[in-house]
């Protein structure tokens, strides 16, 4: 059924039918937009159809806006194809880097003015059509590369698409892009991998011993090797510059462990340490707050429903949870959950929590 609230009208050409692909189709067409599906692969395509994310291209498709979803190598090359095959047009992509695809269009001639660099800040685990989601987009930042050759007209279809899907567009240079993906996303990655390659050949009791802080260090070590050599490739100038100092930080760490008893070892530790103490604080919390919020540890018998009556409890108590962690109890059938909610109602919940018979470890 028509959604009167869309702000596109369509059509919508979607190129790429995997999982940003299909679940852009599914956001759009909860809207009734017309959504024209395209992908390389016939199997795919017919996947992501039959999951309603679209319909199959027709001879006579005038989409008023591309959306280019393929893996970053081949980004530049779709977007030159689609802009000289649909000449009236806005075109926009999803890859995770914006300097190297713009740079290359520049080069290769293609009509840039209705080209719109684009990046969501989000995804799943797993890969594909059948992964899809149409809420994989809410209350996510939507990047929407502005350049001064661009017309308001083609940005504004593009942050169209963005608010439609239910994501918060957010007006960004390609160079100021990929200097900030390079520290929230690409460093990151880079050092949850090279820390989960420490586990590699270390010993079975060791790893026994893993607890939550090494799998939420190393949690995105898990991501597809090969996607992220085209990212990493693509934005290497701003993951170097970020790396190198990065390292310096290491050199200063090792130098004071290799002598930690050393006149003003522990202080260099100590400002290290509180460094980190400051950047963590600058990281938005629900919402986009920068409120913080304390942590209840609660233990939870590993069986079906007790979760749920926990959730119901809180609720019943009259408070909101913020976040919520879980963790299960190496060798024992018990898991942690690490309930976050608002500093000033944390003593109240913990007592009621208490009465009702949970445990409480903090």
């Amino acid at each position: 059924m028509n959604d009167s609230t869309a702000r596109l009208t369509g059509p919508v050409r979607v190129v790429g039918a995997g999982l940003l692909g299909a679940s852009i189709g599914l956001g759009l067409r909860a809207h009734g937009v017309d959504v024209i599906l395209s992908d390389a692969s016939p199997a795919n395509l017919n996947l992501a159809i039959d999951y309603g994310a679209g319909r199959a291209p027709r001879p006579d498709d005038a989409p008023a806006l591309v959306v280019v979803c393929v893996p970053p190598d081949l980004t530049a090359s779709v977007v030159a194809a689609e802009l000289a095959a649909f000449p009236n047009a806005t075109v926009t992509d999803v890859a995770s880097v914006k300097v190297a695809p713009l740079t290359e269009l520049e080069a290769s001639g293609a009509d840039t003015s209705r080209y719109v660099g684009g990046h969501p800040l989000a995804g799943r685990e797993r890969g594909g059509a059948i992964s899809a989601r149409a809420d994989l987009f809410i209350g996510r930042p939507w990047v929407v590369c502005t350049r001064p050759d661009l017309s308001r007209r083609h940005t504004g279809l593009v942050e169209s698409l963005v608010l439609d899907l239910g994501a918060a567009p957010v007006e960004m240079t390609t160079v100021g892009h990929d200097a900030s993906v390079a520290l929230v996303s690409h460093v990151p990655q880079l050092v949850s991998t090279l820390m989960a390659k420490r586990l590699v050949g270390s010993s079975e009791q060791a790893i026994a011993l893993a607890g939550q802080g090494v799998r939420d260090v190393t949690r995105v070590a898990a991501s597809d090797p090969e996607l992220w050599v085209q990212i990493l490739g693509s934005n290497a100038p701003s993951v170097v510059q970020i790396l190198r100092a990065y390292r310096d930080d290491l050199d200063t760490v090792i130098g004071v462990l290799d002598d930690p008893t050393a006149p003003g070892a522990r202080r260099s530790l100590a400002e290290e340490l509180a460094a980190g103490n400051a950047g963590v604080a600058r990281i938005p919390g629900k919402h986009g707050q920068d409120r913080r919020f304390a942590q209840l540890v609660v233990l939870v018998d590993d069986r079906p429903g007790e979760l749920a009556r926990l959730f119901a409890e809180i609720g019943e108590a009259g408070v909101n949870l913020e976040d919520l962690r879980l963790e299960h109890s190496p060798g024992a059938q018990i898991g942690l959950a690490e309930i976050s909610v608002l500093p000033e109602v944390v003593q109240r919940l913990s007592d009621e929590l208490a009465e009702r018979g949970w445990r409480i470890a903090g």
